[in-house]
């Protein structure tokens, strides 16, 4: 009970009070009376005499008695039957009293909320009410449902009966022409959860809330069936008060103790908001045809498919290069970062509004690789959502110093690892003391560009197809004239550097070892003496329009030069374009994918895991997993990018690029084939058993690919990537005390698989995985798109 007494007050805290029905000595005096009443009640609620005065007095009287004493159990249930005529008597009064009837029921335990969304006659008849002229109904309408929300069943059978529907357009018939909000501090010190206050009056207030609640309860299919143009419009009024409570929560135009007694508040917060523009537009096409699907293919990389082609055979992830601005590939440059330019208010201006542009921003919170739930990010970073920017996680500035090449941090007492607990939020001053930083010589560096701004994601997009990749990323930098902001590093990902305003001095060096970085992998900052002065070094000079190409794990360095007398602008703004090659989506992780097709494809031979035979069976396929890893750890082929799900708008790219795939493959089968390595294998699983971790840990993500989850008795092991250490460790000592028969049975599963396995199966399973990642990308984009669109 206290549960439910606590979502109320936590979710609707204006100016609203319940009767209080605490207990008094004549209790047993009131049980007796109601007793009593009921009967009058049910007589006068089934009277035909609707218009009768008596009969609405008595209704009335009877409803009023049982909201001023302690609602009993058995009473209630009785009364619950009546409901449905209730709430349609043509009696405003009536009505009122009923619905307040149905809350208070509501809240008295689960069992009873379980009963009342239970009748589908009085759930029904409780949503109608939320249209009706009649204000007072509306408004008690509307409380019944927050009552009814305070369990997960109850929020449920709401939206199963389209209260949600009725209340967005409830909402947007009454909200009014102008949106006039403050801020005030809740029981959490997250700036996120500020709660806001309306001064548009209390059915305004209560309605958003109700809808509001209903839709971050939503699933992706409920929303889906949410009607397109009322979501549009919704999420409209919606941006609306996100606009202004993201000026006053940026400003610290917050309310104290005591201030706000003419609003009306409720517990809606900002993080709330944001969650409910972030759902409305998970389904939504933020990419409307802005631009032909080919220009960025043209611009940044060819002109034609022959320099595609060269491209790809004998730079990328290899060498750098640089395609000029002036040359024919680049011709519609303008056409591209036109719309991006002109956002950040042309060149003329563009470093003098830079807290300004920050002031628009919101932090980017980061979803976890392998998650392919939107909704279950949104209730990790539920509380958090909608914050200002954090330092070091959204942006970052730093300068790198002359003499000792190393990076200094303008917000140095925020930038060590106690960031991690405890994030620098950026507030109104640091927004401004960013723009004195880049006077003083700090470059700024932001994050997240394709989650900030549509032009950017769309080129972001468009680059993430082209490499075949789920998503692809845009940081921006400004730096000022003669400065160098980061310092010498490499990437564990491509970039493309395209140059906005200004210009700057590159210089690239080979890469150190022949193995690519894997990402998330630890980059290290490089100084002059571990880089091999006599590898190959490239030096570029960048000018607006250029475009850079940085392969990953080439150590780079860029710097500013201003030279009054050449007519520049001195200071330096890009944006580096990353293709971030995640580990189900380098060759690596399509062999996992085709070991894991072509067991699948053997189920129906595999012994139980009771049997030696069952065992051996499932430990050899599984150590194969291991083989192939250990073998791209030297193999740099395996850690390169795999293109099988590249598209391209020209139509012949695809049959070359499809021939080289399967050559790449072909060349990987027969490495798995001639180096699989038993022995070496064994001791790598022995090892991280010894280190209680899970030596199939970095390969968790192929149980995506497995939906159905067939089993054999029940639960087939070798399908089922989530088991824990134990029944990894007792079937591992099984397979290792029949070491050689062990060895005979891999080495056979090896051959099968090495003979057996199909290019074009592998390759159907492969992009329905990238499908789901991609799925989850864009939904993530689009949920940050709208939140930036303010």
């Amino acid at each position: 009970m206290e549960d439910l007494q606590e979502f109320k007050k936590n979710n609707y805290n204006g100016n609203r009070k319940r009767k209080s029905q605490s207990h008094s000595n004549t209790g047993n005096t009131d049980r007796r009376s109601n007793t009593l009443t009921f009967p009058l009640l049910m007589a006068a609620a089934l009277s035909h005499s609707h218009t009768n005065t008596n009969t609405r007095t008595v209704v009335k009287d009877c409803l009023t008695k049982f909201l001023s004493h302690p609602i009993q159990t058995h009473e209630a249930t009785c009364i619950l039957s009546l409901c449905p005529l209730l709430l349609r008597s043509k009696s405003a009064h009536i009505a009122t009293l009923t619905a307040q009837y149905v809350g208070a029921v509501s809240l008295l335990s689960f069992e009873m909320n379980h009963q009342v969304v239970s009748d589908f006659h009085t759930l029904k008849a409780l949503i109608s009410l939320i249209p009706t002229s009649r204000k007072a109904v509306s408004m008690a309408a509307c409380d019944g449902l927050l009552d009814i929300c305070s369990t997960c069943l109850g929020r449920q059978r709401l939206l199963h009966f389209s209260a949600l529907e009725t209340l967005m357009f409830a909402f947007l018939e009454v909200q009014g022409s102008s949106t006039l909000i403050s801020l005030s501090t809740g029981d959490d010190v997250n700036i996120a959860s500020l709660r806001i206050g309306f001064q548009k009056g209390k059915l305004p207030v209560l309605l958003l809330t109700a809808a509001i609640i209903l839709i971050n309860t939503c699933n992706i299919e409920q929303l889906r069936k949410i009607p397109s143009k009322l979501s549009e419009c919704f999420s409209v009024s919606l941006k609306e008060v996100w606009r202004e409570a993201h000026k006053k929560m940026i400003n610290s135009d917050i309310l104290g103790a005591g201030q706000g007694m003419n609003l009306y508040f409720s517990n809606i917060t900002i993080s709330d908001l944001a969650e409910s523009i972030f759902r409305l537009s998970i389904n939504v096409d933020q990419f409307p045809a802005l631009m032909s699907s080919n220009i960025v293919e043209r611009r940044i990389f060819w002109s034609s498919e022959d320099d595609f082609k060269h491209f790809i055979l004998n730079q990328w992830e290899v060498l750098p290069c640089v395609v000029r601005r002036f040359s024919s590939a680049s011709l519609e440059v303008d056409e591209i970062f036109t719309s991006f330019m002109q956002s950040l208010c042309f060149k003329d201006s563009f470093p003098s509004v830079l807290s300004s542009i920050l002031q628009d921003l919101i932090s980017c919170l980061p979803i976890d690789s392998d998650e392919l739930d939107i909704l279950n990010f949104l209730m990790e970073v539920r509380n958090k959502l909608g914050c200002p920017l954090i330092n070091e996680q959204d942006i970052r500035v730093l300068r790198t110093d002359n003499q000792f090449k190393q990076e200094v941090h303008f917000f140095q007492e925020n930038s060590d690892s106690c960031r991690v607990k405890n994030p620098h939020v950026l507030c109104f001053d640091d927004m401004l003391k960013c723009q004195e930083a880049y006077n003083d010589g700090y470059t700024v560096a932001l994050r997240g560009m394709e989650f900030r701004f549509e032009r950017v994601a769309l080129i972001v997009d468009r680059l993430a197809s082209i490499f075949g990749q789920p998503s692809a990323g845009a940081n921006m930098y400004l730096t000022p004239p003669n400065s160098q902001g980061l310092a010498r590093h490499y990437d564990d990902h491509c970039v493309f550097v395209c140059q906005i305003f200004g210009s700057k001095q590159w210089k690239i060096f080979s890469q150190p070892n022949g193995q690519l970085p894997r990402l998330y992998d630890p980059c290290n900052i490089l100084n002059n003496e571990t880089i091999d002065n006599t590898r190959d070094c490239y030096n570029f000079f960048l000018n607006e329009g250029d475009v850079l190409y940085i392969p990953r794990g080439c150590p780079h360095e860029a710097c500013t030069h201003y030279d009054k007398q050449d007519g520049s602008v001195g200071f330096s703004l890009h944006l580096t374009l990353g293709v971030e090659v995640e580990p189900p989506f380098e060759w690596e992780g399509f062999m996992h994918i085709a070991l894991f097709c072509w067991n699948r494809t053997q189920h129906h031979c595999h012994p139980s895991l009771k049997s030696l035979s069952g065992i051996l069976n499932v430990m050899s396929t599984r150590l194969l997993h291991i083989v192939i890893g250990l073998i791209g750890n030297s193999d740099p082929a395996f850690r390169k990018a795999c293109l099988v799900a590249a598209a391209s708008s020209q139509s012949n790219m695809n049959s070359w690029l499809d021939q080289c795939q399967r050559t790449i493959f072909s060349y990987l089968i027969n490495k798995i084939s001639r180096e699989s390595r038993f022995h070496e294998a064994l001791k790598s699983v022995e090892a991280a058993i010894e280190r209680n971790e899970d030596p199939f840990q970095q390969i968790k993500w192929l149980q995506y690919l497995n939906q159905e989850r067939e089993s054999v008795e029940g639960r087939d092991w070798d399908l089922d990537w989530d088991v824990g250490s134990t029944e990894i460790k007792d079937i591992f000592a099984v397979y290792v005390e029949y070491k050689e028969m062990a060895k005979r049975v891999f080495m056979d599963v090896k051959s099968k698989f090495c003979n057996e396995v199909s290019y074009d199966d592998v390759t159907a399973n492969y992009k329905l995985l990238h499908e789901k990642y991609e799925e989850v990308r864009k939904q993530y984009m689009n949920g940050m798109l709208s939140l930036h669109s303010i």
